[in-house]
């Protein structure tokens, strides 16, 4: 049977696995390569990411602790470049402490999981990632308008008065599910639900770190996602413009609400 999302057609997705740890390689390795996926390794992170540029995975397993490169340089250098932007990226830690796993989160991760780990929930997860990262855009049209920000789903574009925004896919997606429920209030298990498509368990912090970077990088239109204190977030206009005078708020009322 073939792995869910990823590759091309008829070829199930590609996985790359990085870890100095030859038993926790061979471990991962074997796991994945039992459910259908093609894997490959790498066992440094020098040769990480020229496995990445060559062999373009759909996913790539990350052990933080790797001689040479750091993962957490490794995922920064996977992030900055065009050709590995997009590629799923879940963390292999041994390191609990939250610092450790929040600045993996920031630096654009996935998703990621503790050492020592159950293969079951390895395969999940990763399957969680892939189906993310495929999904097809939803019918009924491909575009989202809302305030300042513009969403094209068949181009896969976010630009905000007129300027493009690069975002992950995961941000993208997060970005998607909170301006389709425009004004309507999406807990952090919702959102883990909908965007992660996982059963929440104690990850609610992974959604925090993506709204804090999406914010960031749209910026001012970045007021549209609102806090819901102990609760979630939800995408509606700001305060401010809400309270302005009609006259002011006339250029907006022509915008289609979605």
């Amino acid at each position: 049977m073939r792995p869910d999302g990823g590759g091309a057609a008829g070829e199930a997705p590609r996985i790359l696995v990085v870890d100095d740890e030859a038993d926790i390689t061979a471990l991962v390795a074997y796991h994945l390569a039992k459910e259908g996926y093609r894997v490959t390794t790498a066992g440094t992170g020098a040769d990480a990411l020229r496995a990445a540029r060559e062999e373009r995975p759909d996913l790539v397993v990350l052990d933080l602790m790797l001689p040479g490169h750091s993962g957490y340089e490794v995922l920064t250098e996977l992030r900055r470049r065009e050709e590995t932007r997009d590629i799923g990226v879940l963390l292999l830690t041994a390191r609990k402490e939250e610092p450790d796993r929040i600045k993996g989160l920031t630096l654009g991760a996935d998703d990621y999981l503790a050492k020592p780990f159950s293969p079951k929930e390895l395969v999940l997860r990763v399957g969680a990632i892939l189906r993310r990262l495929a999904a097809p855009a939803v019918a009924g049209g491909n575009r989202l308008t809302a305030g300042p920000i513009a969403l094209d789903r068949a181009a896969h574009r976010v630009k905000v008065l007129d300027q493009e925004v690069e975002l992950t896919a995961t941000e993208f997606k997060l970005l998607e599910r909170l301006i389709e429920r425009r004004d309507r209030v999406q807990s952090r298990t919702q959102l883990l639900e909908s965007v992660w498509q996982a059963q929440p368990d104690i990850q609610t912090r992974t959604v925090d770190m993506h709204v804090q970077r999406l914010r960031a990088k749209l910026g001012a239109a970045g007021d549209w996602i609102e806090t819901v204190r102990a609760v979630g977030y939800r995408f509606r206009e700001p305060a401010a413009l809400r309270s302005a005078p009609s006259a002011v708020r006339q250029p907006n009322s022509r915008r289609r609400r979605t």
